[in-house]
């Protein structure tokens, strides 16, 4: 879907913008809606230099209060292609590097815009940096209400660490 011709280009600098539905680019949750993706290509004689930004709507669910939210997830990356006549499968080792050939076409981004939207999915999922979470007792989400739990009796054995703490 997201494919950019290369073989009519002269070296400069060229930018692209796409958008389009997240169902095109077969990810899912948590990502919903649309996305967009902005391009930006530099041709030169022997290569191209290729950077990559996405925004895509989803919708995740806080780690402390429990609750959902929608956030946009950025992601972006940076691909050299090196023009090469002669290569094999084992010579594209490295994720930011891919040797393509000088007749080459176009190149497609769909494989590497999914990828790199799947690991921008944050490991921890916050409302806001000030989420104060749920109580521990009762449940209640600090955020909305305050609760009417008392502290809890310490363990006569951590009394000493505690008051190190104070």
């Amino acid at each position: 879907m997201i494919k950019i011709k290369v073989s009519n280009l002269s070296n400069g600098r060229y930018d692209y913008d796409f958008e389009g539905k997240v169902s095109d680019l077969e990810i899912f949750e948590p990502y919903i809606g649309n996305f967009k993706t902005n391009v930006v290509l530099s041709k030169f004689e022997n290569q191209i230099i290729l950077d990559s930004e996405t925004e895509i709507n989803a919708n995740l669910i806080c780690d402390r209060c429990a609750k959902d939210f929608r956030s946009i997830i950025k992601s972006n990356f940076r691909t050299v292609y090196l023009y090469r006549v002669n290569y094999n499968d084992t010579d594209n080792e490295k994720e930011d590097v891919v040797f393509i050939h000088p007749d080459t076409d176009k190149i497609d981004l769909d494989k590497d815009i999914r990828e790199y939207a799947v690991l921008a999915v944050p490991m921890k999922n916050l409302c806001s940096e000030d989420c104060k979470g749920l109580c521990l007792k009762c449940g209640k989400n600090l955020n909305e209400e305050t609760c009417n739990c008392s502290e809890e009796n310490i363990d006569p054995r951590w009394e000493s660490i505690q008051k190190l703490k104070t």
